[in-house]
Protein backbone atom coordinates (compact mmCIF):
# COMPACT_ATOMS: atom_id res chain seq x y z
CA UNK A 1 0.00 0.00 0.00
CA UNK A 2 1.24 2.96 -0.95
CA UNK A 3 0.92 6.42 1.21
CA UNK A 4 -0.37 9.60 -1.08
CA UNK A 5 -0.18 13.53 0.18
CA UNK A 6 -3.67 14.94 -0.37
CA UNK A 7 -4.71 18.71 -0.08
CA UNK A 8 -6.67 19.38 3.21
CA UNK A 9 -10.32 18.94 2.14
CA UNK A 10 -13.25 19.51 5.10
CA UNK A 11 -14.30 16.29 6.84
CA UNK A 12 -15.58 13.51 3.59
CA UNK A 13 -17.04 10.33 5.93
CA UNK A 14 -19.71 12.49 8.33
CA UNK A 15 -16.83 13.48 10.90
CA UNK A 16 -15.61 9.83 11.54
CA UNK A 17 -12.49 9.48 8.36
CA UNK A 18 -10.83 12.66 6.99
CA UNK A 19 -8.13 12.76 4.17
CA UNK A 20 -5.79 15.87 5.40
CA UNK A 21 -2.11 14.90 4.31
CA UNK A 22 -0.46 11.35 3.58
CA UNK A 23 -2.77 8.29 3.46
CA UNK A 24 -3.22 5.02 2.33
CA UNK A 25 -4.00 4.23 -1.40
CA UNK A 26 -5.78 0.90 -1.96
CA UNK A 27 -6.67 -0.74 -5.00
CA UNK A 28 -7.61 -4.11 -5.24
CA UNK A 29 -6.70 -6.24 -7.50
CA UNK A 30 -9.75 -6.78 -9.12
CA UNK A 31 -10.25 -3.04 -9.20
CA UNK A 32 -6.54 -2.83 -10.94
CA UNK A 33 -7.19 -4.78 -13.55
CA UNK A 34 -10.55 -3.69 -14.32
CA UNK A 35 -8.67 0.08 -14.58
CA UNK A 36 -5.70 -0.76 -17.10
CA UNK A 37 -7.88 -3.32 -18.91
CA UNK A 38 -10.82 -1.35 -19.87
CA UNK A 39 -9.81 2.29 -19.07
CA UNK A 40 -6.19 2.26 -19.64
CA UNK A 41 -5.51 4.01 -16.15
CA UNK A 42 -2.48 3.31 -14.30
CA UNK A 43 -1.95 3.43 -10.25
CA UNK A 44 0.56 6.51 -10.92
CA UNK A 45 -1.55 8.22 -12.80
CA UNK A 46 -4.46 7.95 -9.82
CA UNK A 47 -1.70 9.26 -7.44
CA UNK A 48 -1.11 12.22 -9.77
CA UNK A 49 -4.64 13.14 -9.66
CA UNK A 50 -4.71 13.23 -5.94
CA UNK A 51 -1.56 15.39 -5.75
CA UNK A 52 -2.76 17.76 -8.00
CA UNK A 53 -5.97 17.84 -7.13
CA UNK A 54 -7.50 21.51 -5.81
CA UNK A 55 -11.46 21.22 -4.61
CA UNK A 56 -14.11 19.89 -2.76
CA UNK A 57 -14.52 16.11 -3.05
CA UNK A 58 -17.92 15.32 -3.98
CA UNK A 59 -20.45 12.46 -2.60
CA UNK A 60 -22.07 10.18 -4.55
CA UNK A 61 -25.74 10.51 -4.01
CA UNK A 62 -26.63 8.78 -7.15
CA UNK A 63 -29.08 5.34 -5.60
CA UNK A 64 -26.93 3.14 -7.57
CA UNK A 65 -23.80 4.30 -5.74
CA UNK A 66 -24.73 4.49 -2.47
CA UNK A 67 -22.46 2.74 -0.40
CA UNK A 68 -20.71 2.46 3.58
CA UNK A 69 -18.91 4.06 3.65
CA UNK A 70 -19.86 6.51 1.30
CA UNK A 71 -18.53 7.07 -2.47
CA UNK A 72 -16.97 10.42 -3.17
CA UNK A 73 -15.35 11.64 -6.35
CA UNK A 74 -13.26 14.19 -8.03
CA UNK A 75 -12.21 15.25 -11.14
CA UNK A 76 -8.34 15.91 -11.95
CA UNK A 77 -5.02 16.00 -13.88
CA UNK A 78 -2.79 13.90 -14.50
CA UNK A 79 1.02 15.69 -14.73
CA UNK A 80 0.54 14.70 -18.52
CA UNK A 81 -2.80 16.72 -18.35
CA UNK A 82 -5.34 13.76 -18.68
CA UNK A 83 -8.37 14.13 -17.21
CA UNK A 84 -9.96 11.23 -15.23
CA UNK A 85 -12.55 11.18 -13.13
CA UNK A 86 -11.18 9.26 -9.27
CA UNK A 87 -14.18 7.58 -7.49
CA UNK A 88 -13.20 6.56 -4.23
CA UNK A 89 -14.22 5.56 -0.48
CA UNK A 90 -12.69 6.89 3.00
CA UNK A 91 -12.08 3.83 5.35
CA UNK A 92 -11.03 3.77 8.87
CA UNK A 93 -8.78 0.63 8.81
CA UNK A 94 -6.63 -0.68 11.79
CA UNK A 95 -2.63 -1.31 11.65
CA UNK A 96 -0.12 -1.44 13.66
CA UNK A 97 -0.23 1.93 14.62
CA UNK A 98 -3.64 1.88 15.68
CA UNK A 99 -6.65 3.17 13.45
CA UNK A 100 -6.08 5.13 10.62
CA UNK A 101 -8.19 6.59 7.38
CA UNK A 102 -7.38 4.95 4.01
CA UNK A 103 -8.63 5.86 0.54
CA UNK A 104 -10.05 2.28 -1.21
CA UNK A 105 -10.34 3.36 -5.02
CA UNK A 106 -13.40 2.19 -6.49
CA UNK A 107 -12.92 3.62 -10.51
CA UNK A 108 -11.27 5.84 -12.16
CA UNK A 109 -11.99 6.96 -16.22
CA UNK A 110 -11.79 9.91 -18.46
CA UNK A 111 -14.92 11.82 -17.28
CA UNK A 112 -17.98 12.88 -19.57
CA UNK A 113 -19.57 15.70 -20.23
CA UNK A 114 -22.37 15.09 -17.64
CA UNK A 115 -19.33 14.84 -14.92
CA UNK A 116 -17.35 17.88 -16.15
CA UNK A 117 -20.08 20.09 -15.44
CA UNK A 118 -21.48 18.64 -12.36
CA UNK A 119 -17.42 19.21 -11.37
CA UNK A 120 -17.50 22.58 -12.50
CA UNK A 121 -20.69 23.76 -10.29
CA UNK A 122 -19.64 21.53 -7.53
CA UNK A 123 -16.04 20.89 -7.10
CA UNK A 124 -13.76 22.70 -8.51
CA UNK A 125 -12.31 26.12 -6.87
Amino acid sequence: MTAISVSYCSCIYDGDAAISGPVPLYISPRIKKKLAEKHQVSEDEIKQCFQNFEGDFIRDTREEHQTEPPTWWFISETNRMRKLKIAFVARKVEDTDGQQTRVDIKSAFPPDLEDIECWERHGKC
